[in-house]
């Protein structure tokens, strides 16, 4: 421990936790915006041709796990 020192130790901990709460903050801001655009889409009219599909696939997803209660 002494070889390092505790400023060395500090550092390390703290550009640790500095590290993983930017990547988390990134994370969550890439997410937010697909959010965001999801809803955009979903109240556009028409609706953009991929956000038709997508739904489909939701709905018949739904369908069968209906059919199989």
């Amino acid at each position: 421990m002494n070889a390092f020192g505790p400023a060395a130790i500090l550092g390390l901990i703290f550009g640790f936790m500095w590290g993983i709460g930017c990547s988390l903050a990134v994370m969550y801001s890439i997410y937010l915006g697909g959010y965001r655009k999801a809803v955009k889409d979903s109240l556009a009219r028409p609706q953009p041709e991929h956000y038709s599909k997508a739904l489909e696939k939701i709905r018949a997803k739904h369908q069968k796990k209906a059919a199989n209660r």
